[in-house]
């Protein structure tokens, strides 16, 4: 009898993979915790072998914009427990940790979770463990930019790049300005991107100027809220969002519960212009959710809305994980690359898709039926 040639073998109906160019019928083979083969070709047998012939393998998704932290904290979930079994096998938290917390954060989410977890650090020293009761950035003096960069210079690779948040909930009275004007100080200094969640209501600072201060590779995120401060206006898209795409600007979508418009969204795909990154903004307040929010119901409201599938995996795989600056080991099947991967399921009776405001899009959802993280299956 031979033996088996790899340790796991996943077998689909359709394999995608923008970086392979893959669109068909194949698998994907796995030894340890790394892709050995992926296409339609891949022939051995396995240890473990699963097959979906109604199903999509992909990469493992990848989230820009996520809460992971303990739930006592102001947003914090459970990413091995809300994330990752819903096939998203890598994401970024959205400032959830300043300075004053980064050791325990790294030493208990990021090490701690078989999620794969990297942080954009808050600007604010105490993130947003310290501002359960409070709006995160307003003190000013908890802006603390040298403790800040000696948390990124002792971070290293854990630490993406900078959160800021210009939106009243964040900054209460603080001027949002000087609270970007230090995040920008701290990612010039450490040469980290930024993630940066513009200001909305009041509309007390034009869309326009917040987006001509973002420099190349600072990622836009709540990029489809409705409403006068947003960056469709008449149905079509500002010309200070194109020419900041055209800086090298990355806009993500960050749905959450205030920012995913169809109407907006609609109009914006219709104009040409798509997400670089579709990401939930899932946090507490989507705990127990029904339906439940997470990063396939999202990627089927683009879908709904108008973007292809060609077009939407990408943008959940191979393009956050650029971003992430992690192309050749997540988001894509390459051999060598760690073997995160999601089998996705069209559930034509899934409950109608819903947007922020209540509307609906009908369609069905795509769901997840297999994660596996690092080569292993998660139950």
């Amino acid at each position: 009898m031979n033996e088996a040639k790899y340790d796991l073998l996943i077998r689909a109906g359709r394999v995608f993979c923008a970086d392979l160019g893959l669109d068909g019928p194949g698998a994907v083979a796995v030894a340890g915790d790394r892709i050995v083969a992926a296409g339609a070709d891949v022939e051995g047998t396995a240890k473990e072998e699963i097959e979906f012939p109604d199903g999509v393998l992909l990469p493992g998704l990848v989230d820009l914009h996520t809460h992971p932290a303990p739930s006592d904290w102001k947003y914090g979930i459970d990413p091995d427990i809300e994330i990752l079994p819903r096939g998203v096998t890598t994401i970024l938290s959205q400032g959830d940790s300043g300075a004053t917390d980064w050791p325990f954060y790294r030493d208990n989410i990021i090490l701690g979770s078989r999620t794969r977890v990297r942080l954009a650090i808050s600007v604010a020293v105490g993130g947003e463990r310290a501002s359960v009761h409070t709006p995160a950035f307003a003190n000013i003096d908890d802006l603390n930019v040298n403790a800040a960069v000696a948390a990124i210079e002792d971070g290293g690779d854990l630490i993406w790049g900078v959160s800021v948040n210009a939106s009243v909930n964040a900054c209460g009275e603080s001027d949002p300005r000087l609270v970007m004007r230090r995040a920008m100080e701290i990612a010039d200094r450490t040469g980290r991107p930024i993630l940066f969640g513009n200001r909305w209501d009041p509309y007390d600072w034009p869309i326009a100027e917040q987006l001509d201060l973002l420099r190349p590779d600072d990622v836009l995120t709540y990029c489809f809220h409705t409403g006068p401060d947003g960056i469709v206006e008449n149905g079509k898209v500002i010309d200070a969002a194109r020419r900041a795409r055209e800086r090298g600007v990355k806009f993500d979508v960050g749905h959450g519960m205030a920012s995913f418009d169809f109407l907006t969204v609609e109009a914006a795909i219709a104009d040409g212009f798509l997400p670089d990154s579709i990401s939930t903004d899932q946090y507490k307040r989507h705990v127990g959710s029904s339906p439940q929010h997470d990063l396939p119901r999202t990627i089927s409201k683009l879908l709904a809305s108008g973007m292809s599938e060609k077009d939407a995996f990408p943008r959940a795989t191979l393009r956050p994980a650029q971003v992430l600056g992690m192309a050749n080991e997540i988001g894509t099947l390459r051999p060598g690359a760690c073997a995160d991967l999601v089998v996705l399921q069209w559930d034509a009776d899934a409950a109608p898709l819903v947007d922020v405001a209540g509307n609906s899009r009908p369609g069905g959802c795509y769901e997840a039926m297999l994660t596996v993280r690092a080569g292993e299956l998660v139950e």
